[in-house]
């Protein structure tokens, strides 16, 4: 590669270092607890604001990815193409049917800017969706799929590595927010289901599921 091909590299590893360290300060307990405590009229539109913000700083990533695609490195092509886009094509379904099983409006942040809601800890209880029997994080899972399935050149493979070594990171990163919130039932959910790939010995039946979302303390 010239070297103006890892000067473009060099500089989106920088921009996703920077986005991923910015997102996951925000998202933190600690500092959504450092706003409630000294601005808690602020957080009504904390999580909306933070979505919003997230999207936003993506959008200049991607172009720098498109704009400085780099060398192509593999293409899927005949049987091999069919199975990464019907893979792909099966996570995109996976994703959308989940969505049924969330609360959006408390995801996106619309349901605490209605009421108002102040406190810096999620409101939503602990759930389990029949995806999340397989896999503690589906929507990551159904985002790895989407990356490894595409056509790859060298940006399109750094940001591939980048977002799962981000995945991983950020997955142990909500889990301890998950373990404050739930205790000792996410703690048992955890030994029982993988975090970001289903291994086929490692499930909750659905019997299972029901026994573990009947050990949850009344609210």
């Amino acid at each position: 590669m010239t070297d103006s091909a890892w000067n473009n590299l060099a500089l989106l590893l920088c921009y996703w270092l920077a986005y991923f360290v910015l997102h996951s300060i925000l998202a933190s307990l600690g500092i959504k607890r450092r706003v409630a405590a000294a601005r808690p009229e602020l957080m009504p539109a904390y999580r909306l604001a933070f979505n919003a913000l997230s999207v936003l700083l993506l959008l200049p990533i991607l172009w720098h990815m498109f704009q400085h695609p780099g060398p192509a490195l593999w293409q899927w092509q005949g049987a091999g193409a069919w199975v990464a886009n019907g893979l792909a094509l099966l996570a995109c379904l996976g994703f959308v049917r989940s969505l049924k099983y969330y609360d959006t409006q408390e995801f996106l942040g619309l349901r605490q800017l209605r009421s108002h809601t102040r406190s810096a800890e999620d409101q939503e209880h602990f759930h389990l969706s029949p995806f999340h029997r397989f896999v503690r994080h589906p929507w990551y899972f159904f985002g790895l799929i989407l990356v490894w399935t595409r056509d790859m050149n060298a940006s399109m493979l750094l940001s591939g590595v980048m977002i799962t070594l981000y995945f991983v990171i950020g997955s142990r990163l909500e889990e301890n927010k998950l373990l404050i919130y739930h205790g000792n039932i996410y703690r048992r959910y955890m030994e029982r289901v993988p975090g970001l790939l289903p291994l086929p010995w490692k499930y909750l039946s659905a019997r299972d599921a029901k026994d573990l979302l009947d050990q949850r303390p009344a609210k």
